[in-house]
């Protein structure tokens, strides 16, 4: 009997398209998908997110990938001024927020240098198409003593732990985004893990776009993780 092998992951530009087009697709139930998966856990990550970027109230925050506007709300809640980017149409419409929003792909931000006290991102590293692009962008709009904190998916290094979290990430999410949104999307999300390189290079990556003190936090076990650091 052959076994289907899951198609390519896409790259560069076609990776950018399909993203798009992903969640444009999703972007009606994805709240409602997200809590279900992870059975209420990241608006946890979210509130640890904000609290990890230990800025002055009034703070102007950047939202990377700001989708339906779960870490605006949170940041307005801390009392920051949050401005959300996402490069979906379909993500934006859906979204409950009073922050700003801008339709911009988050490597080329429409601002100035320095513009930024902080910057956020929630669950979408993975989905760009050069996290050294995002990383040096990252650096020009942020200013100079300004905080970033970015929260990931990750593996736990357990073992029963990880293999759990394989068996539960790539057969239930995809069978619960098929009931309840798109099961090609829930099956392309999981996979879409490959791109992350591990922690250590990623902290390397941000150390030398002028993030020296960069430092990653796992939570719930390991299976996010999130990447703090402040620009110099």
């Amino acid at each position: 009997m052959k076994h289907r092998t899951a198609p390519a992951l896409p790259e560069g530009e076609e990776k950018a398209r399909a993203v798009r087009r992903l969640f444009d697709t999703i972007s009606p139930r994805y709240d409602l998908v997200n809590r279900v998966m992870t059975f209420g856990m990241d608006l946890g990550w979210r509130r640890r997110t904000v609290r990890e970027l230990a800025l002055p109230a009034g703070s102007l925050v950047y939202d990377l990938a700001c989708g339906t506007g779960d870490l605006c709300r949170e940041l307005v809640a801390a009392g920051y001024r949050p401005v959300g980017f996402d490069f979906s149409h379909g993500m934006l419409r859906a979204a409950r927020t009073d922050a700003p929003l801008v339709e911009a792909d988050i490597q080329r931000l429409p601002v100035r240098d320095g513009a930024a006290d902080g910057a956020t991102c929630g669950f979408a590293l993975r989905n760009v198409v050069s996290l050294e692009d995002l990383f040096a962008e990252l650096a020009r709009v942020v200013r100079p003593g300004g905080r970033i904190a970015l929260l990931e998916t990750a593996e736990p290094q357990a073992r029963l732990l990880r293999v759990g979290h394989r068996v539960y990430f790539r057969g239930v999410v995809p069978a619960i985004g098929g009931l309840l949104s798109d099961r090609e999307a829930y099956s392309y999300l999981p996979r879409s893990t490959a791109y992350l390189p591990p922690p250590n290079e990623l902290l390397s990556m941000l150390r030398a776009a002028r993030f020296p003190d960069a430092r990653c936090r796992t939570l719930s076990g390991g299976i996010t993780q999130l990447l703090v650091a402040t620009r110099v």
